[in-house]
């Protein structure tokens, strides 16, 4: 992770810009409309700033809904004792220009721990920005329990979460999220997504892109990593990435469902059956995606 952010330190917004425009159009291919890009890779107020800014240029212009999150709390930068009030800081700065980009955190051992995440979700709620929480992957150290507290949006991960911790989420408004990429590329563990469902609990399924723990930018090798290690069914792991995704990003009343004055996102896929989507691994992409009503991609 540190290479990469030596190398974001050292770009610049538009050469940062570039890149995600080509690598949204990598996900674009393989069948993704909505998107979320976080920050999360400066470690300091203003590089953190620069991406965004990355991402609201690229947001103007690409066809597809854009989400910026905030990913102020992710690895330690152990030269600067005020990192926590320095992101603090930066949403004060940037609060009313993105007044409803979620603020996320990263909360795990040897990363930023429950205080420095209750501090930063202290001044998100103070400022009316909604949070959001990498919680569980490798620990339970109280993260979850934090996400609660602060009715997060979303909590994602929970690999190594506890019975009584999903059994808590289960009955919230939060929604798990699962990146079972993750559990393929690192060490073999998923999210216990069925149990999370057979609770009551709402649950959301994403690809978590990137180039450390989750190198695919395919949703539906997500969806199909879910199905078989989650044991969610077809029907399930659809749902997690369409309509759950897009309650997680507050886009439920525009995309993520079928329906009339909804966004036409859509893909047309070369399958006779749609549960194949969550069934195949590494099959062809869709043979044609429409963004907005828009053609975007077709496969000839």
């Amino acid at each position: 992770m540190l290479s990469t952010v030596s190398a974001v330190r050292a770009a610049s917004r538009d050469a940062l810009a570039s890149q995600l425009a080509e690598r949204l159009a990598e996900m674009r291919a393989v069948g993704t409309g909505a998107v979320e890009v976080k920050t999360g890779y400066g470690l300091d107020a203003e590089t953190e700033l620069k991406m965004l800014e990355a991402i609201l240029a690229v947001r103007a212009v690409w066809p597809a809904p854009v989400v910026p999150t905030l990913l102020l709390g992710h690895a330690l930068d152990r030269e600067n004792p005020a990192q926590v009030a320095d992101m603090c800081a930066l949403l004060e700065r940037v609060a009313q220009r993105v007044p409803n980009a979620a603020v996320d955190a990263y909360c795990e051992e040897g990363a930023w721990n429950v205080a420095m995440c209750r501090t930063l979700f202290a001044k998100a709620r103070q400022l009316g920005m909604p949070v959001r929480i990498h919680a569980d992957q490798f620990n339970a150290i109280g993260a979850l329990e934090l996400a609660l507290e602060f009715g997060a949006r979303s909590v994602d991960h929970l690999e190594a979460s506890t019975a009584s911790g999903m059994a808590a989420l289960a009955a919230s408004a939060s929604i798990g999220v699962a990146l079972p990429v993750c559990g393929f590329a690192l060490d073999g563990r998923f999210a216990d997504g069925r149990k999370l469902i057979d609770q009551g609990g709402a649950l959301a399924v994403a690809s978590n892109w990137n180039p450390g723990s989750a190198p695919s930018p395919s949703v539906q090798f997500a969806a199909a990593l879910a199905a078989k290690h989650m044991r969610l069914t077809a029907a399930e792991a659809i749902c997690a990435v369409t309509y759950n995704a897009a309650c997680v990003l507050g886009l439920e009343g525009s995309t993520g469902s079928i329906g009339v004055g909804l966004r036409a996102d859509l893909q047309l896929l070369a399958h006779r059956d749609e549960r194949a989507y969550a069934h195949e691994v590494a099959g062809p992409g869709p043979d044609l995606t429409i963004l907005g009503g828009e053609l975007s991609v077709r496969v000839a």
